[in-house]
């Protein structure tokens, strides 16, 4: 069993070695891309929301 745990870390060491990090701008850049991406699918589900909820209510008058 430990030596399983060892050849886990083992590999986990030499593929880590592979991993390619963004840079700073990169990581910035991809931040601002998610923020703005998740701010406009909230307001389009938030305004579909607020749309059915009115034909629901005006449906159940």
């Amino acid at each position: 069993m430990l030596k399983k745990v060892k050849e886990f870390f083992r590999e986990v060491k030499v593929e880590i070695k592979k991993v390619v990090f963004p840079s700073r701008e990169e990581l910035i850049g991809s931040t601002w891309v998610v923020i703005i991406t998740v701010m406009m699918i909230s307001l389009f589900l938030g305004i579909i929301d607020l749309g059915l909820s009115k034909i629901v209510g005006i449906a159940l008058r």
